[in-house]
């Protein structure tokens, strides 16, 4: 069958970025709901993120009354759905799966792997990156023939890849980056009646985020809509000056998108909904509006509409934290905020980690759950080390982190043998398996006295099972009890998420014959799968009971809005940034790497049709054209300053800016602020509010940062103390005196810990100019 690649509908297109995009969507929606029903229409948004507000924007009531339940899915998800409506018994590949996996292929392979990539292998990220690279070569179906011409090192990897996926193909298995591309092949080929049955189902699709939808992406909507019994109407939305995901693969601007689609402006401000009364808050422009067009399409606010917003600078990152966390609190206190109206936005994924324990340190909630490095998860290293004795593998060491962390257990000076179960088969029976329903001093049914040792408790959990060993010593040592106890909420669930990682990757230990059913080969794919592990690749975001702070990449906030937005590390150093697509390849040679999955040659006349920054400057009526210099720069710095306008439109009410210092010559330290913000500076009617949210007259939150500015005391007062003598001015010692006789009487007669109060002595003595010499 030929195949049907060409879209046939509506696009209906929004000007700029426009703080009432959600509005727009449910207008739309609105429309093609009052013609075919709500059950009728499907609604695809491309990425996942911002799916919850976009069905908050969207439930309501019919004119009816009858309440409005969209069929609302992100394209990836609703692609996993038709593939397994195909084939329920496929399986999808986990991640800890892939590791493997693909580590075992590059290890078997008998092509000579490049020197190169020989030496990079040492690189901590080596395994990630390349990771990376071959998801992204999987979703754009690019095989070894595409590049037989490539750079060696781009050849190998796409060998390795094809290697790969025959191998997933004889397993039965299929990864999350191959399902498009597959489902893509089955609808075209209306295997089985696929299509037919699919497009049966609805009558109209609504498509969100068009400008992200990448070639195969577009196919795959083709085929939705495309069927010669039926006439599905296919509404597609899309925004100019938008696309930040797409244009890191595919140059060109909306409307090069639209072939076989009748191109709609929409107005924005002329949009209502379909509950002016609840949307109405929302739907003043906020005031940092121009901003947001300004940075999204170079055209500067009017003379009488002055843009503004606030801006954070900071000594360290830290101290940006510890601001922002201040400044959190402040508005909560003012305003009567929740916690859940405030999102923190940073530039990559692999920042969120720092960010959230920060705020959370400062005592601020997050609602951001997910899973940090495993190497960084506490009761993953305990069961790290719980195999490591089984396996006889450094055990003394081993025993001693269990012990430190199980109470009412000790290590004994002469350790016994730990006991190895070895199984030929991972489900072969074992007499203590039958002896679970009687519960007998051996049994992990019944908790262990103060005196057991580690060595009795780890003989009493073992099975001829790896997993049901694990399972045992959770409850028997009542690790989630332990978990519940010692951590915060957001905590605990991060680390139960952590546990039941490690149970699956021994559930795949046992299924598999990549490893051995085994201790051996269980420690093996859990230390691969520790080392490899990348912040936050399974994460989730929710609502923790008490509600909490989203901290999230920034690009995460293009479908969501929130009354205040923080965006962290607004410096050059990340807007733009220098690694723009990986680091696994200089870039030197990704300019000259034409098959690389990404776009790496563009001319200057793909810069100019792409994000037109000479038509920005003649917006800006600006004398001096743009230099592009190096095109490959000048092309991803781009998209970064759109990442930037996108991630300040999400703000409805307060948007702050937020840099720090960095060290340049010598000892010398200077703000390292972004290009675009110097750029937005530079315009008269934009205007920013510098804030020290540590120097207000407010309440230190969070035990971490009553600590900090304890220790900040005398430094900070001998400072102050100093600056008025310089400036000819005079100082209040009798407050410094006051507040120094406070601290002291709270370190003589409160309940101080002695290694704080060490700490707080130590810092009036450097203070001082006194050397502590250490005996």
């Amino acid at each position: 069958m030929t195949a049907h690649t060409d879209l046939e509908g509506t696009l209906k297109v929004l000007p700029e970025p426009s703080h009432r995009l959600l509005e727009v969507v449910a207008t739309e929606y609105a429309s093609l709901t009052a013609e075919y029903g709500p059950r009728n229409v499907l609604v695809l948004k491309r990425h996942p993120a911002g799916l919850e507000r976009v069905r908050e924007q969207l439930a309501g009531e019919t004119t009816d009354g009858t309440p409005l339940s969209p069929r609302l899915e992100s394209l990836p998800e609703h692609a996993s759905k038709v593939l397994e409506e195909y084939d329920p018994t496929l399986d999808r590949l986990e991640y800890e799966e892939r590791i493997e996996l693909i580590s075992l292929v590059i290890a078997g392979a008998k092509r000579e792997i490049p020197p190169y990539l020989e030496g990079a292998r040492e690189h901590e990220t080596f395994a990630r990156d390349v990771g990376q690279l071959l998801l992204e070569v999987t979703r754009q179906r690019i095989r070894h023939a595409d590049c037989a011409d490539a750079h060696d090192c781009l050849a190998f990897l796409t060998a390795m890849n094809d290697r790969f996926h025959e191998v997933l193909d004889d397993r039965g298995l299929i990864e999350r980056a191959d399902v498009i591309p597959r489902v893509v092949e089955l609808l075209q080929a209306d295997a089985d009646g696929l299509r037919t049955r699919i497009t049966g189902s609805y009558d109209a699709v609504l498509a969100l985020e068009f400008e992200e939808y990448r070639r195969l992406d577009r196919e795959y909507l083709a085929q939705l809509t495309w069927e010669t019994d039926t006439n599905t109407e296919l509404v597609c939305l899309g925004e100019r000056h938008a696309s930040v995901e797409r244009t890191r693969v595919e140059s060109g601007r909306l409307e090069d998108l639209s072939s076989g689609l009748t191109v709609e402006e929409v107005d924005s401000p002329t949009v209502r909904t379909r509950d002016d009364s609840r949307s109405h808050s929302h739907s003043q422009s906020p005031p940092h509006r121009g901003i947001t067009r300004y940075l999204a399409t170079g055209e500067p606010p009017a003379s009488d509409e002055q843009a503004t917003a606030r801006r954070i600078r900071a000594g360290t990152a830290r101290e940006q934290v510890r601001q922002v966390a201040a400044e959190i609190q402040f508005l909560v206190d003012r305003h009567e905020w929740s916690h859940d109206e405030i999102a923190v936005a940073v530039p990559s994924v692999d920042r969120v980690p720092d960010a959230r324990t920060g705020l959370r340190n400062a005592g601020i909630p997050t609602a951001t759950i997910g899973t940090d490095s495993l190497k960084e998860d506490p009761a993953v290293n305990e069961l790290y080390a719980v195999v490591s004795a089984y396996c006889d593998h450094d055990v003394e060491l081993a025993h001693e982190r269990l012990a430190a962390r199980v109470p009412g257990v000790e290590t004994p000076a002469e350790s016994a043998p730990t006991p190895t179960p070895t199984p030929t088969s991972a489900f072969e029976s074992h007499p203590q398996s039958h002896s679970r329903s009687q519960p007998t001093p051996e049994s992990p049914d019944t908790h262990d006295p103060p005196s057991a040792t580690i060595s009795e408790v780890l003989e009493s959990c073992a099975d001829a099972s790896v997993r049901r060993s694990l399972e045992n010593w959770i409850v028997r040592t009542e690790l989630k009890r332990r978990i519940a106890e010692e951590e915060s909420w957001v905590d605990a669930a991060e680390q139960y998420q952590g546990v039941r990682r490690v149970l699956e990757i021994a559930r795949f230990v046992e299924e598999t014959d990549l490893v051995a059913p085994d201790w051996e080969g269980l420690r093996r794919m859990l230390r691969q799968t520790i080392k490899y592990d990348a912040p936050y690749v399974h994460d989730v975001e929710t609502r923790s009971p008490t509600g909490g702070v989203t901290v999230c990449a920034i690009e995460d906030l293009k479908y969501d809005s929130r009354e205040a937005v923080f965006l962290l590390d607004c410096t050059d150093g990340a807007y733009p940034g220098q690694q723009h697509l990986t680091q696994l390849f200089p870039t030197a040679w990704l300019k000259s790497m034409p098959q690389y999955p990404a776009v790496t040659d563009p001319d200057r006349e793909s810069l100019e049709r792409t994000f037109a920054p000479r038509a920005r400057a003649r917006a800006a009526k600006s004398d001096a054209a743009p230099r592009h210099g190096d095109p490959f720069a000048a092309y991803h710095a781009e998209r970064s300053r759109r990442a930037l306008a996108l991630g300040t439109r999400a703000a409805r009410s307060q948007l702050y800016c937020c840099t720090y210092e960095r060290e340049t010559e010598g000892l010398r330290r200077t703000h390292d602020q972004s290009r675009y913000l110097t750029l937005l500076e530079s315009v008269p009617t934009i205007g920013f509010e510098d804030v020290d949210a540590l120097g207000r007259e407010a309440a230190i939150h969070g035990e971490a940062n009553a600590l900090e500015a304890l220790l900040d005391e005398p430094r900070g007062e001998l400072e102050r103390i100093l600056r008025e003598a310089s400036t000819g001015g005079e100082a209040d010692l009798g407050e410094t005196e006051a507040l120094f006789e406070e601290i002291q009487v709270v370190l003589e007669e409160g309940d101080v810990d002695d290694d704080l109060a060490r700490a707080v002595r130590t810092q009036f003595e450097f203070a001082a100019g006194e050397v502590v010499r250490r005996e």
